[in-house]
């Protein structure tokens, strides 16, 4: 694992098209899938990153959380599955049921759609506007595994509140730390 830092975040930024397989149902999901949703939140995750693992509980809560206000969710994982068998799209299956996600998770097998967000870890946050512009791109909440901070989605949940009120973040945005993504 090296310890990866997600890009800082830049305004105006607008959604990269993807058209990528749910590794539960095996049906192709495409950006355009999102389009009634006034928000949108693309998740890079994976399941052998301890970032990812530390704050897995959180992300079904917050889920739960915002589908009803409105959002929508993604996640994609862009892991070598060849390297990291632990990433397969069988694997990503059993996290997504052991852990009750209720959003499609994707594998992004050719890694062009993290090459088109300019993804750099996992966990990586995204959240994009009815016209798909970013407006978030950083971290769940300021917790790491071990630092002893609480995992509740505190900075993420803040903008969300002030997007589905239709307000402009003001607070700044902090970068996601994780596991980098494991290029081919």
């Amino acid at each position: 694992m090296a310890l990866t830092n997600s890009s800082p975040f830049t305004p105006g930024i607008l959604l990269p098209q993807f058209s990528l397989p749910d590794v539960t149902t095996g049906h192709t999901v495409t950006a355009k899938d999102f389009a009634a949703s006034p928000l949108l939140v693309v998740i890079f995750l994976c399941r052998h990153c301890p970032y990812v693992v530390h704050v897995l509980p959180e992300i079904p809560r917050l889920a739960a959380d915002y589908l009803p206000r409105g959002a929508a969710f993604v996640g994609i994982s862009s892991n070598d599955a060849a390297s990291y068998p632990e990433d397969s799209p069988e694997n990503l299956a059993r996290m997504a049921r052991d852990h009750v996600i209720p959003f499609p998770i994707l594998h992004d097998a050719s890694q062009e759609t993290a090459r088109a967000f300019e993804a750099a870890c996992t966990p990586e946050f995204y959240v994009y506007d009815a016209g798909r512009t970013l407006r978030y791109h950083g971290r769940l909440d300021g917790s790491t595994p071990g630092n002893g901070q609480p995992c509740d989605g505190s900075e993420l949940r803040r903008a969300l509140d002030t997007l589905v009120a239709g307000l402009p973040l003001l607070e700044a945005q902090h970068p996601s730390t994780g596991c980098n993504i494991k290029w081919k």
